[in-house]
């Protein structure tokens, strides 16, 4: 049986949570314990699954009966939680982004080769409907050549984080490395490493709130979008709009139908990507996200290797890792 150790029982967490509950059944796995500082998050999440409430990871670590974690806490712990738990030998899922920098990421991924642990980065975007499609369409040539691409994600300022960890850059890395990097990452799975990128960021009390990048590869062009800095007020959004040899693939949350194809001959296509085993997800936490949506097809493919014994494949720490690496580059050229 694969018993899960949840450490962080906040937004993500209870996220997650709800992802579990929703595959009771789908697989031999048991969330077992549940860790996070504020008791009562941790016991009211443990009472839920059924699983040990713990008051912190290294308690967890030394003492639950698991053998995978689902790492669910504030970027700058990731690290030090993942490292901890691979050296036992237990399985990993983190959640994205994988870490901070670039020390932190070689650290990860010489751990993991020298314990040979299973290990997942929870960049969700790759399990969402609409850009799974996208992906398809992609690899089985259906359109033709990609050609250019718009991606965007934009939202108003979070306020639910924990201490406002997410509003201190050493902690969180700003917007651009705990928001953009989904697009960042579903962007280098399509298209691969970019020849050259430039970036831009827009910067208040030393943070990056919002940051617009532009990838150029041999035959394509790709413009990246993400900020957080908008009120209170200003809905969440995450979009893409693809340019294929004989097609047009557009997609927004905000919209309805999300997702629409206008072909070249004239065709408009609005693809029906309703999930039997989607379910909505509510969490007194906070957060933007009103549907389990990718966090349970991600969590699913996590278990589904985990229980046959498969390789992960999708989303690996490395993904991870080469996705910090680029959003890093962007950063970095931002301040050039």
């Amino acid at each position: 049986m694969i018993k899960i150790g949840l450490i962080g029982a906040g937004f993500m967490g209870s996220m997650h949570a709800s992802c579990y509950e929703a595959l009771l059944g789908r697989g031999d796995f048991q969330v077992t314990a549940v860790a996070d500082v504020e008791a009562d998050k941790a016991s009211r999440l443990a009472a839920r699954l059924g699983a040990k409430a713990y008051s912190s990871a290294d308690e967890l670590l030394r003492d639950a009966d698991v053998n995978a974690i689902d790492i669910c806490l504030p970027t700058y712990l990731h690290a030090d939680t993942a490292a901890a738990a691979m050296n036992k030998g237990y399985a990993v899922f983190i959640e994205k982004p994988v870490c901070l920098n670039e020390e932190e990421a070689q650290r990860l991924l010489a751990l993991q080769k020298e314990t040979g642990v299973q290990a997942m980065v929870g960049h969700c975007i790759r399990f969402w409907p609409e850009y799974m499609e996208l992906r398809r369409l992609a690899q089985e040539n259906v359109y033709g050549k990609l050609q250019s691409g718009v991606f965007k994600r934009i939202s108003p300022r979070p306020g639910w984080a924990w201490q406002g960890w997410l509003h201190e850059p050493a902690k969180s890395g700003s917007a651009a490395l705990d928001l953009h990097v989904h697009d960042v990452d579903f962007v280098r799975s399509l298209f691969g490493e970019p020849e050259r990128l430039k970036a831009e960021t827009v910067t208040k009390d030393g943070a990056n709130g919002h940051i617009f990048s532009l990838y150029r590869y041999e035959d394509a062009v790709v413009s990246l979008e993400g900020g957080w800095n908008y009120p209170e007020t200003f809905p969440f959004e995450m979009s893409f709009r693809v340019q294929f040899e004989r097609a047009a693939v557009v997609f927004s949350s905000s919209s309805s139908p999300a997702m629409r194809i206008y072909e070249r001959e004239g065709a408009v296509l609005e693809p029906d990507l309703s999930v039997a085993d989607e379910a909505a997800a509510t969490s007194e936490e906070g957060g933007n996200i009103s549907s389990l949506g990718g966090y349970y097809n991600e969590l699913a493919y996590f278990l589904d290797c985990l229980t046959s014994g498969r390789s992960i494949e999708q989303s690996t720490l490395k993904d991870g890792c080469d996705s910090l690496r680029l959003t890093l580059r962007e950063i970095a050229d931002a301040k050039l």
